[in-house]
């Protein structure tokens, strides 16, 4: 039995019976609005009309992307056009029911609105309102457009990068988006730190959450480095060792693993040799002691090489695809992959990284087709029959996703 199924028949989310507004679109909000879902949230993803832009983004069965679905999962849809008073009405009438609102749009959008947390927060003191944005809410960069690429070239990511690529001079192309993700997570956080707040003060807070500074903290070395010099290593510390019919990545951290590795490569004279024996002196000759362990690894395969580390506890993988790390049976083991269903048919998502004791933590089993709730809301936050169906028409259960 994976380890997730232990308990949960008896566990609910750790946030349960709160209400999410996600106005997001694209990648970091989303995943943060979902993350709140997998705790057990209600999420009310609002879009236009049309579709939030990564509804139409590969990859896409019988018109729905699973990727749109992997970022919504578990979410309702409300459709409404915020241009409208109508809508602006619905709105205001759901923030009173509401926890925590989520939202990256650029600076000053919300405010045109009027739905910003200013004007919110009077009808919902205990209102928790998260703004993510490339910069930040305020200051000179505030209102430039920014998708994670160009905050992964102005945070100094993709030159510090490039610095462990020996030989090369060209950024490299981006198809990652670590800003999105990690600024999703920080977001996450936020909120779950603003709602143990709000228990103790009884009011809500505004977050603003800056992707350039989210991205900053993946670079602790180079932030320091920045500051105060720092000799580099002979060659980057980190990076493939060649096997016989491939590539592996080994990590020495700590003198342990040096010395680990020094007896798997059959090197174990080095252990007390005064080029490698203590750190400082590692560094300055990391290429001849790379070139030594990289002479063992050429002779044999991957498989055998990963055996050999692995017996003597030296940190290592083979470079593996996202498809087959997918298939490790570690992540069976934990329950890494929940299967979701859309209007397309189902498909495999990737659950939340953490387990709980007492909680229940879970990816929703359904992404909502566009205006899948929309009716179903409007009327429960008061508004006429007649007014949902001038906004809505006739037929708002959509059948497309």
């Amino acid at each position: 039995m994976a380890i997730t199924a232990v308990g949960e028949r008896n566990t609910t989310g750790s946030f349960h019976g709160l209400r999410v507004l996600d106005f997001s679109t694209t990648i970091a909000g989303p995943h943060c609005a979902r993350m709140l879902s997998d705790m057990g949230a209600e999420v009310i993803k609002i879009e236009s009309a049309e579709g939030e832009t990564m509804r139409a983004r590969p990859p896409v069965r019988n018109g729905c992307s699973s990727l749109y679905g992997q970022l919504n999962a578990g979410k309702k849809s409300l459709v409404l056009d915020l241009k409208a008073q109508d809508a602006i009405e619905a709105v205001r009438r759901l923030v009173v029911t509401a926890d925590i609102v989520v939202e990256n749009f650029r600076p000053g959008v919300m405010r045109r609105l009027k739905l910003d947390y200013a004007s919110l927060q009077p009808l919902n003191p205990k209102l928790i309102y998260c703004s993510i944005s490339g910069y930040g809410q305020t200051g000179p960069s505030a209102e430039l457009p920014a998708y994670a690429p160009v905050i992964h070239a102005a945070s100094g990511y993709d030159m510090a990068h490039l610095a462990y690529q020996p030989g090369r001079s060209r950024p490299d192309y981006c198809g990652i988006y670590h800003a999105d993700v990690l600024t999703g997570v920080y977001a996450f956080g936020a909120i779950s730190a603003a709602l143990y707040q709000r228990h103790i003060s009884g009011t809500g807070q505004h977050i603003d959450v800056s992707m350039l500074e989210s991205m900053l903290s993946l670079t602790p070395n180079e932030v320091q480095g920045a500051q105060f010099e720092v000799k580099p290593p002979s060659r980057p510390m980190f990076g493939p060792l060649q096997t016989a019919d491939g590539y592996v990545m080994v990590t020495i951290a700590s003198e342990k693993t040096f010395q680990c590795l020094m007896r798997a490569s059959l090197r174990p004279e080095w252990i007390d040799d005064p080029r490698f024996a203590k750190y400082a002196e590692r560094r300055d000759h990391w290429t001849e002691l790379m070139d030594g362990v990289e002479t063992w690894s050429r002779t044999i395969t991957t498989e055998k090489c990963i055996a050999e580390l692995n017996a003597h506890g030296v940190p290592c993988s083979a470079y593996r695809t996202v498809a087959e790390a997918l298939r490790d049976p570690q992540l069976a083991h934990r329950g890494a992959l929940a299967e979701v269903e859309d209007n397309g048919g189902t498909f495999k998502v990737v659950n939340l990284p953490f387990r709980m004791s007492g909680t229940r933590i879970a990816a929703g089993k359904r992404a909502a087709a566009l205006g899948e709730h929309t009716v179903a809301l409007l009327r429960e936050s008061g508004l006429s029959e007649e007014r949902i169906v001038a906004m809505v028409g006739k037929s708002p259960m959509a059948e497309r996703c």
